[in-house]
């Protein structure tokens, strides 16, 4: 498992080419932390997550799925290690959300000096880091320890229970080895003086020297007890038992097992011709009978075939008509489409049409304008004749005054007097509209 002191965001030191694949590693030692917090039972199934690999955060695939399932676990990791912390949402801010991360992992003592930034895509070295650091605090809070192997207790076979055949027999091989290294250390010893293996005769041979070594020897006659040799044959011989291993690559035992098989074959033949033959005839009878069968059911439904086959042919030609039918039909149903449209415009245009001859509003408005209008023309006109009527006198009122005052004064005054009337007629007309 990496330090912390390596985690850190500053430099980037140089740890070899498998540095790239530590992660990896730290990802398979929490999975197996997860495991023993049972986070299937306790997260996944908790919040209808789907399983995830053993690489799944150490290798970028789907970030926006990476980041959620990352701060969901981290939260649920500090949730078991004893702290609180509240599940992220989908539309929580991620910046808080990993800056509550890092302040809860440097409470249990982590150091973090890596950017909030490199966790944003939920996968990596440093959201690995994060991650494990957690799974071991809450570990530590479960108070989780290692216990000693339990190794389960295995049945010793009846042939485990005799001794190796490595201290009861020698192999031929070995023997022969043995044999051979007797020969050269007996020569050698001969050469020094030492004394042989069995020394059967040791006058005659410590009265031989290096000069009578080409002599003949004489017979050699032996000094030992015959029953004290019979009982050290008996208590040596099973610590002399050989046993010759035949070798499966031998030529010689292929050839006796192809004899073997040859000798087993030849006797299974016998048995294996007969039901054979049995079964041959019993397959060509059944075949007899069905070749019969089946050309007795032939003749009896020739008709039926014949029939079946006109049938098919109606059927065909049925299928053509329908096919040019249905061509026909498509395109009518298209025309009576159209023709359909059209006539729901003009049905609509008539009922506009209709709603707007039979609606009797229009007119009694217009009843109603030429009353008011009828009226105030008659008002009009009793107005132009009470003004026609109010000239008239004035005008008879200014001849009459002209008459009185030629004789008096002059144009001038006369003018003067004028003007007097008409702002005198005109008040008198202003007061006569007023009153009306």
């Amino acid at each position: 498992m990496a330090d912390d002191g390596r985690r850190g965001g500053g430099e980037e030191e140089d740890r070899g080419p498998a540095a790239m694949y530590q992660m990896f590693e730290v990802m398979s030692e929490l999975m197996d932390k997860l495991k023993l917090l049972n986070y299937e039972e306790h997260f996944l199934k908790k919040y209808n997550i789907k399983p995830f690999s053993r690489h799944y955060f150490a290798i970028a695939t789907n970030p926006g799925e990476q980041f959620y399932i990352f701060t969901a676990l981290s939260a649920w990791l500090i949730n078991v290690a004893g702290r609180p912390f509240e599940m992220p949402q989908e539309f929580d801010d991620p910046n808080a959300t990993v800056s509550g991360i890092l302040e809860d992992l440097r409470r249990f003592g982590v150091n973090t000096d890596f950017p909030p930034s490199k966790l944003k895509s939920g996968s990596g070295e440093f959201a690995c880091f994060v991650l494990d650091r957690l799974a071991d605090a809450a570990l530590l809070t479960n108070q989780f320890s290692w216990n000693r192997p339990v190794y389960p207790y295995e049945e010793q076979d009846e042939e485990e229970n005799i001794i190796d055949e490595d201290e009861t027999e020698l192999k031929l091989e070995r023997l022969e080895e043995e044999i051979g290294d007797y020969d050269a250390n007996n020569a050698s010893d001969d050469d020094e003086g030492a004394e042989p293996f069995l020394d059967l005769g040791s006058k005659s041979a410590s009265s031989m020297t290096a000069g009578d070594a080409s002599k003949p020897i004489d017979i050699m006659v032996s000094s030992t007890n015959a029953d004290e040799w019979k009982l050290e044959v008996e208590r040596v011989a099973p610590s002399l038992k050989v046993t010759i291993r035949t070798d499966n690559k031998d030529w010689r035992t292929h050839v006796d097992q192809m004899h073997q098989h040859k000798k087993g074959i030849e006797s299974s033949l016998v048995d294996a011709k007969t039901h054979l033959d049995k079964l041959h005839s019993e397959i060509r009878r059944t075949l007899e009978k069905i070749s019969s069968r089946e050309k007795y059911i032939n003749s009896q439904l020739e008709h039926h075939v014949q029939e079946y086959r006109g049938a098919q042919d109606q059927l065909a030609q049925a299928k053509e008509k329908y096919k040019q039918g249905s061509g026909g039909v498509t395109e009518h149903s298209r025309t009576l489409a159209e023709l359909t449209e059209e006539l729901d415009k003009v049905k609509m245009e008539m009922e506009e049409r209709g709603s707007s001859m039979t609606d009797g509003a229009p007119l009694v408005k217009i009843k109603q304008t030429l009353n008011r209008l009828k009226t105030e023309s008659i008002q009009m006109d009793i107005r132009i004749g009470v003004i026609e009527h109010v000239l008239m006198q004035a005008r008879l009122r200014d001849k009459s005054l002209m008459h009185k005052d030629m004789n008096k004064q002059h144009g001038t005054s006369l003018s003067n007097h004028l003007s007097t009337l008409s702002e005198g007629d005109d008040d008198t007309a202003k007061n006569y509209f007023a009153n009306i």
